[in-house]
């Protein structure tokens, strides 16, 4: 399953998810459906102006994380 979802968080707003104080990033795929996805998961995405894009998400038949991409 891919889903797709636009993502904009600050340097200062990503700094808990980075640290591993905080788990879980919501966000809305373009369905409108709610996800929660582990911050680590977007760390390799992080630059000094924050998370800014569009990534897609690749689960597997079971609903498991499988990859996350910027588009």
């Amino acid at each position: 399953m891919e889903l797709y979802f636009k993502l904009t968080l600050s340097y200062q707003d990503f700094l808990p998810y980075y640290q591993g104080l905080a788990d879980k990033v919501e966000v809305r795929e373009r369905q409108g459906r709610i996800l929660w996805i582990n911050g680590r998961h977007f760390r390799r995405f992080l630059t000094e102006n924050g998370i800014h894009g569009q990534f897609k998400l690749v689960l597997d038949d079971k609903g498991q994380f499988v990859s996350l991409e910027q588009l």
